[in-house]
């Protein structure tokens, strides 16, 4: 009987791909088309221009944080290893007079067994040539007894304290190998920071970093136009302060005093009125700074060729006699806060909610800072990183 199966074509069947080359190439195509996309990454993978920005602002401002931790770090380590040191030098001279203790102590035991204290005093009498010689030889040993008390209670003490100041200065080289080992973390995490954002920068093409130039202009044109605006506030105020004191001078001079403040008082605004030595102090700080303009900022620097921000502040106010902590978190408890708009030239602003940053108030909505690796010491309006940004102002001296 036939088969009612139908033969296969032999002919090739385009619509279908049946043919194994021409599926293969269609295999092949789909590939490389796979491959492509995968090497180059559509724009809309990429991160936007403005959190480039961002990303890299949190990065300057991670690095420092980190950069006050390692201030304090190689602060702590300083003191540390100076008190490790002098606690080592005072073992060292204890465990001499423990030794010269032990010696004497020695010399005692040699002229007991030289003298045969150790026989019996009834023995020692009987042996003796005659009662004077033993009356004699007894009260020497006496003496030499007291001698001996003297010399043990001595050396108890000089192996109590010796042992005590070992243990101190064990301790101390304890703690002397963590604040190193918090100094190598501070380090290694800065510097990790600005890697990741150098690193950002570099990816940047000629228009993207173009674009965020005027990005910045725009932000530097908003804050001046903020510090104009503190500026104008300032000066309103020292306006209507004088008015006062006029006006009180009048009052007092016809015979009514009343509307005068109280010497060394507060004014009717509220505002503190500051030292009369500030002034003189926060001129000098000022001078010192406007000097450090165009000097490079440099994590953990101090001066003089070049700062990061607490060590401008530190040195500036050092040069008016007046000295400060190391870092910003100590240096914001090294004053009176007052508010933004009462702001005096030298007083320092603070930034950001971890305190990792400080700047040095010129006046006008104005400071000299350092602001960030890569920057150099400049004057610039403390709105810099926006309003939000200011945490306080403290006046130092």
């Amino acid at each position: 009987m036939a088969s009612h199966r139908k033969s296969r074509p032999t002919g090739p069947r385009v619509a279908g791909i049946r043919t194994p080359a021409l599926a293969t190439a269609a295999l092949t195509s789909v590939a490389l088309l796979s491959q492509t996309a995968n090497a180059t990454p559509s724009d809309d993978d990429r991160p936007s221009l403005e959190e480039v920005e961002k990303k890299v602002d949190d990065l300057y401002r991670q690095a420092g944080s980190a950069t006050e931790k390692y201030n304090a770090a190689k602060e702590k380590t300083a003191k540390q290893r100076k008190k490790a040191d002098a606690l080592l030098d005072d073992v060292a001279r204890r465990t001499q007079r423990l030794n010269d203790a032990r010696e004497e102590l020695g010399s005692f035991a040699s002229a007991q067994y030289r003298t045969g204290t150790a026989v019996p005093e009834t023995a020692t009498f009987l042996l003796a040539d005659s009662p004077q010689e033993y009356f004699d030889q007894n009260q020497l040993m006496g003496r030499l007894t007291g001698r001996q008390k003297t010399a043990v209670d001595d050396y108890v003490t000089q192996q109590s304290e010796t042992m005590e100041k070992r243990r101190e200065a064990t301790e101390s080289l304890e703690t002397l190998t963590g604040s190193q080992n918090d100094l190598k973390t501070a380090k290694s995490t800065v510097q990790k920071k600005l890697a990741t954002a150098r690193e950002l920068l570099s990816k940047l093409t000629a228009e993207e970093k173009a674009r965020l130039a005027a990005i910045e202009k725009k932000k530097q044109e908003e804050a001046a136009r903020k510090a104009a605006e503190l500026a104008e506030q300032q000066a309103r105020q020292q306006a209507e302060e004088r008015e006062r004191r006029e006006e009180a001078a009048r009052q007092e001079s016809g015979g009514t005093a009343s509307g005068a403040p109280e010497a060394g008082g507060s004014d009717s605004s509220g505002s503190s009125a500051p030292d009369p030595s500030y002034g003189t102090k926060a001129d000098k700080a000022l001078a010192f700074a406007r000097a450090q303009i165009g000097k490079p900022y440099v994590w953990g620097a101090t001066g003089p060729g070049s700062y990061d921000c607490s060590g401008l502040t530190q040195a500036a106010w050092k040069a008016a006699g007046v000295t400060l902590p190391r870092v910003t978190y100590d240096q914001v408890n090294a004053g009176t806060t007052v508010p933004v708009s009462q702001a005096l030239p030298g007083d320092l602003v603070f930034f950001y909610d971890d305190l990792s940053h400080v700047g040095l108030y010129i006046g006008n909505g104005m400071m000299i800072h350092a602001p960030k690796p890569g920057a150099y010491v400049r004057e610039e309006s403390i709105y810099y990183d926006g309003e939000s940004s200011i945490h306080s102002v403290v006046r130092p001296a």
